[in-house]
């Protein structure tokens, strides 16, 4: 049986000076190895929910998988934190090979710093969304009304496919990859084709984020964040519309601008 996504804690309590014993609302931390095929392929540490979604996401982020039905039997051991995945075709290279930097000539000079395996599932975004910053704010409030957990421990992420006018899934975790691959896995689960969907996402836009959206096949990502000059670098190869610093009325759109317009342009 899988632990709560939260768990409660003592402690005690300043407040002006004054000291209370209190319990305060702590986000778990659930180790999870994946073994692929009887091996030991990677141990996640994560948080205790959507353990299939994550690992299908995690599988196809890695370019293990292309599609669910590539799985031939996924079973889960919440007991012990043991995920045992079994391919209809079994891997010809070692574990290794997901973790090796690849050198690319021929391609955007960001990507130089891709990951082999990035090289391979990374796909340039030719999606023809638009969406107007009034609905980039309103997906970006639902994300943030969205999470109890957030708002109760304020120790995980949020992440949600989102078209322009409301929310498909929201997913939460203590690691921000694991968030965005739960996502990886529902839309491998349920056969979306994302290219006319938006990434709303908690936290900072890092060069992992922007591949990992890239993968699940989204044009545009939201966050209320700042981005780094590499995933903006990797967004403009791949073609992806980054939009941070969404507060209120206000935000930045750093990439592919050409997909935020007016309301009265859609």
């Amino acid at each position: 049986m899988l632990p709560d996504i939260t768990t409660r804690w003592p402690i005690c309590k300043y407040n002006n000076l004054v000291s209370s014993v209190q319990e305060d609302e702590i986000a778990a931390e659930y180790p999870l190895t994946l073994r692929l095929d009887g091996e030991e392929f990677a141990t996640i540490v994560c948080s205790p929910s959507d353990l299939e979604e994550l690992a299908l996401g995690f599988l196809a982020s890695e370019g293990v998988i292309r599609l669910a039905k590539d799985i031939e039997s996924l079973s889960i051991d919440e007991n012990r934190g043991i995920v045992d995945v079994k391919l209809h075709r079994k891997q010809s290279s070692g574990k290794e090979y997901y973790s090796r930097r690849f050198i690319g000539s021929c391609c955007g000079k960001s990507r130089q710093f891709y990951f082999h395996n990035d090289v391979r599932t990374a796909r340039t975004s030719m999606s023809r969304i638009r969406v107007s910053p009034p609905q980039c704010t309103r997906i970006m409030q639902r994300l943030q009304e969205s999470s109890a957990e957030f708002h109760s421990t304020g120790g995980v992420h949020n992440a949600a496919l989102s078209t322009p006018t409301g929310l498909i899934a929201v997913r939460t975790d203590i690691g921000r990859h694991n968030a965005l691959d739960k996502l990886f896995g529902y839309s491998l689960q349920n056969r979306l084709h994302n290219a006319d969907n938006i990434i709303a996402f908690s936290g900072r836009l890092s060069s992992e984020v922007v591949l990992k959206a890239a993968k699940i096949g989204v044009g545009v990502v939201l966050s209320k964040s700042a981005p780094t000059d590499l995933a903006l670098n990797l967004a403009t190869d791949l073609g992806i519309t980054c939009v941070g610093f969404i507060r209120g009325l206000e935000m930045n759109v750093y990439t592919h601008s050409e997909r935020i317009v007016p309301e009265q342009q859609l």
